[in-house]
């Protein structure tokens, strides 16, 4: 299974575009927030791919802040973008909240910047941002890979220029 994530896309539709159009393989394409039209308009070119979002601080409307997705294989995904659990200073409320819900990966953006981790058990991501990246860090996305046996692969994927 092959999931691709992304976060903080802030109206750059062409970026938002340019990640889809590679990854047109994967089972799943999450947005974590903040961009919820070019979103849209993504989901309505790409009729075929399967979409999951959650609202940013910037989205509008009466979207989930967070989702717990459930996958065919038993997997448990928390998905939120991060603003209602004060991301910027850790990810304990983020973890804990995984790991209520029995999550193995948890996955979030609003810092803008990247990073991928184990902790207690859980696979933590952080896609970075793909229009407003900080840190001096490119543009980036994730992509999240699991086998049959449920074993985790993440990695953090650079947009090419």
């Amino acid at each position: 299974m092959k999931i691709t994530v992304v976060a903080d896309s802030h109206k750059e539709f062409h970026k938002l575009k340019k990640v889809a159009d590679v990854n047109t393989d994967a089972d799943l394409f999450v947005h974590l927030g903040d961009g919820q039209y070019e979103l849209i308009d993504i989901a309505n070119l790409y009729t075929s791919m399967k979409f999951v979002f959650v609202k940013g601080n910037t989205d509008h409307g009466g979207m989930k802040e967070e989702r717990v997705l459930s996958m065919e294989n038993g997997l448990r995904i928390y998905c939120a973008h991060g603003h209602t659990l004060d991301v910027h200073n850790g990810t304990e409320k983020l973890l804990d909240n995984a790991i209520y819900h029995e999550c193995k990966i948890a996955l979030y953006g609003h810092t803008h910047l990247y990073k991928t981790e184990l902790i207690n058990g859980v696979y933590v991501m952080n896609p970075g941002s793909i229009s407003e990246p900080r840190g001096k860090n490119p543009p980036t996305y994730g992509i999240i890979e699991i086998d049959e046996g449920l074993n985790v692969n993440m990695k953090i994927v650079e947009i090419e220029p």
